[in-house]
């Protein structure tokens, strides 16, 4: 008996694609009971829907098996690998380089839940307490590096780290990041010349009232509410925060075959 599809489920064409990224083992294995498309279908289902594992329908693999599995790809980097080769394939197509030259920085308060306010911070600005999700995409949205942090952390204070992540991820091609006003001062700066990069503050003009779309920094709001069509990131609803980051580049994975479907074919 077939199982019904649902609309979270990947088609074909990005299921191809994405097999090689995912074989940690032989799809043959003897200790493979589930086929690996299923588990990754019921990953996604998931994080589309953000539901919690023990209310994953029953005509996929097990919750547990698929949470394991899931674990295994996010801890070995299978989606960051497979989103590094799209980033590729999306800029030649659009005539850019593989590589960036300029990135844009920013990050957003995620609420906690109960199983991730062990490691809560309380966010002033925000009247929040829960996980900071830093995120540093190219001048096309493209998810380039994902950290998390107590939602107490100052922005700022992410700037080598970040920087740092984005260098390994592109070869040490970037030259500039963009920033808004929360990473202003002396030693953000400082920190991000140390990973080779200039940081850019873009400011809000002064006397100004209401939303006003600035240089740059409007692409990387753009990336976060592309993430935000994934229930699962809507809060932090996880214990480990490499689950988090997995689900955050699962997602920037999944949209980015989406805008490739003629590419990966």
């Amino acid at each position: 008996m077939t199982r019904r599809g649902y609309p979270s489920d990947v088609d074909d064409d990005t299921y191809f694609f994405l097999l090689p990224y995912l074989l940690l083992s032989p799809e043959d294995a003897r200790q493979r009971k589930y086929p690996i498309r299923d588990v990754l279908n019921a990953l996604l289902w998931v994080a589309r829907t953000g539901a919690q594992w023990a209310y994953l329908p029953h005509d996929f693999p097990p919750a547990e098996t698929v949470r394991q599995q899931a674990h295994r790809w996010f801890v070995a980097e299978c989606f960051q690998s497979a989103a590094h080769d799209l980033r590729i394939l999306s800029r030649v197509e659009k005539s850019r380089n593989g590589e960036p030259s300029a990135i844009i920085i920013d990050s957003r308060t995620l609420q906690s839940t109960p199983e991730s306010g062990h490691r809560a911070g309380f966010d002033g600005a925000k009247k929040r307490r829960g996980t900071k999700v830093h995120l540093a995409v190219d001048t096309l949205g493209h998810v380039l590096a994902v950290l998390t942090t107590p939602a107490n952390e100052q922005d700022r204070a992410q700037v080598k780290d970040l920087c740092l992540d984005v260098q390994e991820a592109t070869g040490a091609t970037v030259q500039i990041a963009f920033a808004d006003q929360g990473y202003t001062g002396t030693q953000a700066a400082l920190d991000a010349t140390q990973a080779g990069v200039e940081l850019v503050v873009v400011k809000r003009p002064e006397a100004t009232k209401g939303f006003i779309l600035l240089p740059k920094r409007w692409v990387v709001e753009r990336s976060l509410a592309w993430l935000a069509r994934f229930r699962r990131l809507g809060r932090d609803l996880e214990r480990l925060p490499t689950t988090l980051v997995g689900f955050h580049v699962l997602a920037a994975c999944i949209l980015l075959c989406n805008n490739l479907k003629p590419l990966v074919a």
